[in-house]
Formats: C-alpha cells, structure tokens, sequence
C-alpha cells in the first residue's frame, strides 16, 4: 500500500465567519465539534495554536500551521507519519465548505489495519465533527451519520475501564452505613461532556433493582442487602468522576457462604456494570453540537432579575 489520501467535504449553509469561529474552539473545553463523549475527545498541552501537542485517543499529532477561522493542520507523531487538515472554504453569502484531508503512508501491521478498521473508525468521526458543525451552524442536522456494525463493535471495545480507587471521602453515606465492613471497594470513570451530573441518572449501574436509603449532595446510598448479608452500595458523581462505592459485612452463617461463592465475582460485576452505563449514557448524550445549541439558548435567556425601585 503506498500513499493514503482520504478527503471528506460537506457544504454548511451558514456563513464561513461562524463556522470559523466553530473550527477555533476545537479541543476547547466547550468544544462544539468533535464527537465527544461517544469518542475520546481532542485534547492539546494548550489552546489550539502552532505547537500544540496531543490528540484524540490513541491518536497521537501536533499542530504545525494554524490560520483562525480558516484551517488548521495537525502532523502526525512519529512513528506515524503524515498530516490531517481540516479548513473552512466560503463559497458565497451565507454558504461554506468545511472539507477534511488525511494524508499518511501505512507501514508494518497499519497496511492491514487501515482499510479493515482504521478507515471506517476515521470516516465515521470524520462525518460526526461535519455533523456537529451543520448542527451547531444551522440549528439542525439532515442527515446524520450512521453506525456501521463495526464501528458500533470497535467503540465497545475500546471503551475505557474503570479505575480502582478507595472509597472516595466525599462518600460520606457509605463510608457511615456498614459498621466493621468485611469487604470495601470502589471504581471510578471520568465523567465525559454531556453526561448527567445527577447520581439519580446513574442507578441503571444496578439495573435499577435496589431502592435508594438516602442522598446527600452528588452521593446516592442503596440498600443491597441479601442473604444474610449487610450491603450497601454508593453513587458518588462529584466535579470529575463518577464512582461506584460496595460496604458488606456477613452477619450470619449463610451470608458468609454466600458472600464467599461471590466475592471473587462482584469486581468483574462491578467494573462491567459501572462501564456498561457509563458508555449507555455517553452515547445516549446531547451532541456536541446540541450542546453549543443549549449553550447559546442559556445564554440568550440568561438569569432572571426583578429590579425594584
């Protein structure tokens, strides 16, 4: 295989000065473009500027030319080589050209992985940033991309895994329901843009099966108490992560049998349910070019005031 050029274009009815002002937020924490939280978001060791270095996932690139508004130019880190582009064409009053350009030459194992999964993953982001820009730019979009079976598959798996932690200290409930537990643990995700704030939001962890004890602030305490066993679980979803807290203590015979025929088990449970609704919840998320439509709806409406005089 020798040089790969994909291109993409799409014509925005809107005017080349807004979708401009769109392109120059890209890596932004309000980035109204790249397709997050269904896809790692684009993050640079800076605002987007000559220099800047990162990439979106396992995606490694920095930029090399910037021109606001206009076009920007990210190269490829080695060992990848090669550059993508993305620009802003007008194309008349009220009407532009967003196009992409990838330029790279596969080498080794990437030869095979380019056409087979690289290029479908690619095309899919791709015409999610032109579908976020049509949204964000016009108020809608006409035709938005669909996913293929394997796309859908490849986000599966590459979707991140929990993280273990201690009980966190904000965990107040948890940390206070079960005395002398016999067993504790914690796993946590990072909270990705669009992703409800509220704890309630996150129960479907526990297929909604547990009732809830008590709420205190962004934690939510539920009684999973069974079989002779005192558990509860937590909730906790503060400024950055969400995480999930387990206390159980055997108070009989039979719940230490039980508990010992699942102990080994309730990790893999855990982390596979925490992750499950993690990814359910990205992907049921506001597009990121909704959200710069409810940004600017916030903005127009503003806070209400009642001035007496």
């Amino acid at each position: 295989m020798g040089t790969v050029l994909n291109e993409h274009e799409r014509v925005i009815e809107a005017p080349a000065e807004v979708v401009g002002a769109l392109l120059d937020r890209l890596s932004a924490e309000d980035d109204p473009l790249f397709p997050t939280p269904a896809w790692a978001a684009m993050i640079f060791d800076r605002p987007l500027g000559v220099g800047a270095t990162g990439g979106h996932g396992p995606v490694r690139y920095s930029v090399t030319e910037y021109e606001p508004g206009r076009r920007v130019r990210f190269a490829f880190t080695p060992p990848d080589n090669g550059f993508h582009e993305l620009s802003v064409e007008p194309m008349g009053e009220g009407r532009c050209r967003v196009r992409h350009v990838l330029e790279t030459e596969p080498r080794g194992r990437d030869r095979l992985l380019w056409p087979a999964l690289v290029r479908p993953l690619h095309d899919t982001i791709i015409e999610e940033v032109f579908d976020n820009v049509e949204r964000a730019a016009t108020g809608g979009c006409a035709r938005p991309v669909r996913w293929s079976p394997l796309v859908r598959l490849c986000n599966r798996l590459m979707w991140s895994r929990p993280e273990t932690v201690g009980t966190p200290e904000a965990a107040r409930l948890i940390r206070a329901a079960v005395d002398s537990p016999g067993y504790q643990d914690a796993y946590r995700m990072e909270l990705l843009p669009g992703q409800p704030r509220d704890p309630a939001a996150w129960t479907g962890i526990l297929r909604d099966a547990f009732p809830v004890l008590a709420r205190e602030g962004g934690e939510l305490l539920l009684d999973v108490d069974t079989a002779g066993l005192t558990a509860r679980a937590s909730i906790l979803v503060d400024d950055r992560h969400v995480t999930l807290s387990t206390a159980a203590r055997a108070d009989t015979l039979r719940g230490r049998i039980y508990w010992g025929a699942v102990r080994r088990a309730h990790p893999f449970m855990a982390r596979t349910m925490l992750r499950r609704t993690h990814r359910a919840l990205a992907l049921a998320a506001p597009h990121a070019g909704e959200r710069e439509l409810e940004r600017r709806r916030s903005a127009v409406s503003g806070p209400s005031h009642l001035v007496s005089g």
